[in-house]
């Protein structure tokens, strides 16, 4: 495609998302459809903005699937996949082992279809089209419902599927072919034998990689500082990653959705997800577009009525194997419900399935191109599907789904995030966790991450003044953000991502002066504290304790200073922008404190209470009996 012609396909393509989506929001139709109508109007049939270039884009905008997996695989401790394993190999196995043998059978009963071809059918109309699916699931906030983690686990027991479904396609090639096509691979020149080899240490490889080798890495990266540098590098994992899974023979989203798993670990993985989260959604949006300006309307209105017969029938049969699935699993209705009308349809994976059978000779294009029409129209109607259950049988069956959601546990978001884990956030870290607080911690510094990791603290990497950050680090669950950075402007910052974007924050500042309290004052967060005031007291607490001052004496003393000085900063506070007022003021309130500290310390022996300081006078006898001084020395300093 030449410039002029790029320019203008990206221009037509932002055009009808830009438009299309919105409105599609607004009528509650959700994101999805909205793409999927966009590609409608400017496809072929109507407008005819694109034309063949639609299917290169298709290719191109399939990798944002890629990055979806990768970003699902962030989400997911290794521990909590181990605890779906039941889901994922019970449901997911059950659904395609199911559906496989159900549409095989329809297809030889009904067409004059040979087993081989209806097989293939089987196996590829098993299939759901992820990226409609977590898409429509994340943006209703259902995916961590029960019926959407079974959605989930069914979808990844299928992405897993497409493995052994390529490796079997070529064997069933029709009579009279050798089932070879043009290979681009390089491990078909081996042996089955040493491509499972192959193929095996390229998967341990990943592993073993994202636990030792990759951290380290993004550590050196982070240290430049560059957010640019680190974004490209997060780019270049996940497509690394993709290109070797093509090369070996299997699916990228696969490769991924395991690198994605091994770095949910990783201190990196909040910064890694906001970083890829705009281009994943960029390019699903430009896949749903590409998927609708796809469909053969040509084709449909050439033969609607076996058109209709196969949606409706792919639709149908589905419906009906995931249902009885949900049942066996004792899935709740609304459950059930919302799990089976997610997945009823066709999946992205056919369209590949499709080539792939058309090349070893498997099927012809007399029976893919139908097939290809009504998994394109079953993916487009899933939002319309999902619409229908939630407005007309949700409200109508069980419990809403709702009501689970507040029970639901996401283990890597907690209450409490802490911006800032130096020394001054590391104290009020270890302070909430002795307590039994514990905490989600950012901080930009890689070399502070790597040794509080090391010392055991699930600390991130990451620059918490953006919101898709604060986002992925649980704001928009979490009650509390404390700011412990040392940087007044970017604590600021922070302050303002958090009270723009998660307004229900409630935020507790660490400030540097008064002048930085200030700040945060205009900002309405009361909830200051400045850092070295704490520390600076208690020093000052301990010199007149070692100057002979009582325990108790000191004690009221600091806490009469602490308040007058936090009514002076807050004072002070009407005059922040007049410097010279503020200094003129703040030496009157110096002197006032002053003669008020010294009229408090006069009055002391009046009415001074040796009881509460008993402890604090046996101490001090103790001391100087061990140093051995006269008796007259300690009746004076007692």
């Amino acid at each position: 495609m030449h410039g002029d012609g790029f320019f203008y396909q990206a221009f037509v393509y932002l055009t009808a998302a830009v438009v299309a989506v919105p409105i599609a929001k607004r009528l509650g139709l959700g994101s999805v459809l909205g793409y999927l109508l966009a590609g409608i109007i400017i496809g072929p049939f109507v407008l005819g903005l694109i034309g063949e270039e639609g299917q290169d884009v298709m290719h191109f905008a399939e990798f944002g699937v890629v990055m979806m997996l990768f970003l699902i695989g962030l989400e997911l401790q290794p521990n909590l996949l181990w605890r779906m394993r039941s889901s994922i190999l019970g449901l997911g196995g059950m659904q395609v082992l199911g559906t496989t043998v159900i549409v095989m059978g329809i297809a030889l009963m009904t067409t004059d279809l040979c087993w081989h071809t209806s097989l293939a059918i089987g196996l590829t109309l098993a299939l759901s089209s992820t990226a409609i699916v977590l898409q429509t699931l994340n943006e209703k906030g259902i995916l961590k419902t029960e019926g959407g983690q079974n959605a989930f686990s069914v979808l990844l027991f299928q992405d897993i599927a497409v493995i052994p479904i390529l490796a079997v396609l070529p064997l069933l090639a029709m009579e009279g072919s050798d089932g070879h096509h043009e290979s681009h691979l390089w491990i078909d020149q081996f042996s089955i034998g040493v491509k499972t080899f192959i193929i095996i240490s390229v998967i341990v490889g990943i592993v073993m990689a994202g636990r030792y080798l990759i951290s380290p890495v993004f550590r050196q990266i982070a240290k430049t500082r560059l957010r640019e540098l680190f974004t490209a590098a997060a780019l270049l994992l996940v497509i690394g990653i993709a290109l070797l899974m093509n090369q070996i023979g299997l699916s990228p989203a696969l490769g991924t959705f395991l690198a994605g798993v091994v770095l949910a670990q990783s201190e990196f993985r909040h910064e890694l997800e906001s970083d890829i989260e705009p281009f994943k959604g960029l390019l699903l949006g430009l896949f749903f577009i590409a998927v609708g300006a796809s469909i053969d309307f040509d084709l449909i209105l050439r033969n609607p009525k076996l058109i209709a017969i196969l949606v409706v029938g792919i639709i149908a049969v589905k419906f009906v194997i995931l249902f009885v699935i949900g049942r066996v699993f004792g899935m709740k209705h609304d459950s059930n419900f919302m799990f089976t009308f997610s997945l009823a349809q066709g999946g992205e994976f056919a369209f590949v399935l499709f080539s792939f059978a058309l090349q070893n000779n498997v099927m012809t294009t007399d029976v893919t191109n139908p097939l290809i029409a009504a998994v394109v129209i079953s993916m487009a109607l899933t939002p319309v599907l999902m619409i229908f259950n939630e407005k007309l049988i949700q409200p109508r069956f069980g419990t809403k789904e709702k009501e689970e959601m507040t029970a639901d546990i996401i283990e890597h978001k907690k209450e409490v995030i802490v911006a800032g884990f130096g020394r001054f956030g590391s104290f009020v870290g270890r302070v909430l966790q002795a307590n039994g607080v514990y905490a989600t911690y950012l901080d930009v510094n890689p070399d502070t991450v790597e040794l509080l990791r090391d010392l055991g603290l699930q600390v991130y990497y990451g620059d918490a003044s953006r919101h898709d950050l604060l986002e992925a680090a649980g704001a928009k669950e979490a009650k509390l953000l404390i700011i412990a950075v040392d940087e007044p402007e970017k604590s600021l910052q922070i302050a303002k991502t958090a009270q723009k974007h998660f307004p229900h924050l409630k935020i507790f500042a660490r400030t540097t002066n008064w002048f930085h309290s200030f700040d945060m004052m205009a900002l309405g967060i009361e909830d200051f504290y400045r850092e070295y005031e704490d520390s600076a007291i208690s020093l000052s607490a301990g010199a007149l304790k070692e100057l002979g001052f009582r325990q108790y004496q000191i004690q009221k003393m600091v806490k009469l200073f602490r308040k007058k000085d936090d009514q002076m900063v807050r004072h002070l506070f009407h005059d922040r922008q007049e410097r010279k007022v503020v200094l003129r003021k703040s030496r009157s309130f110096f002197e006032n404190i002053e003669k008020m500290m010294q009229e408090e310390k006069e009055s002391f022996g009046a009415d001074k209470d040796l009881g509460w300081d008993a402890s604090a006078a046996r101490a001090e006898f103790a001391e100087i009996n061990r140093k051995g001084e006269k008796w007259e020395n300690c009746e004076r300093k007692i």
